[in-house]
């Protein structure tokens, strides 16, 4: 089974000057855990909302929250993401994908056309997902 087949074709993108921001906002309004960095239409990084996590302060969202703590909304993706993100292509196989996850300390993986363009992304759910699907059901 190739990549394609089971990848999750809406990717949310940002840019490298998007403050944080935006990508938290994007993280509570959407189901992802991961966001593409373009620059000038190309895969340039990704965020995941442990990056995020990990760079503004936990007070956020709370009554605790100063205007020190909101600042660290106001930092960039660039400081924060990922630059050279592990990616695969389409026609990979799901074989393909699951040896980058064993042999890499990662949790998703962008899929790219031409080494460059982001057309997908694959999570290690994503194929468990798949596995499930494709198992027969028990007989009890």
């Amino acid at each position: 089974m190739k990549i394609k087949d089971i990848m999750s074709k809406k990717v949310v993108t940002v840019e490298l000057d998007d403050n944080l921001r935006v990508v938290k906002e994007l993280f509570d309004k959407t189901n992802f855990h991961h966001l593409a960095v373009i620059c000038d239409g190309k895969l340039c990084g990704i965020v995941s909302d442990r990056d995020l996590l990990k760079s503004i302060s936990p007070n956020i969202g709370t009554m605790a929250a100063t205007s020190k703590d909101m600042a660290t909304l106001n930092k960039k993706v660039h400081q924060i993401m990922t630059r050279q993100a592990i990616t695969s292509d389409e026609e990979s196989s799901v074989r393909d994908a699951i040896h980058i996850f064993n042999k890499n300390k990662i949790s998703c993986i962008p899929i790219v056309r031409d080494g460059e363009y982001i057309v997908g992304m694959v999570s290690w759910r994503d194929i468990l997902r798949n596995i499930e699907k494709t198992m027969a059901p028990e007989i009890v």
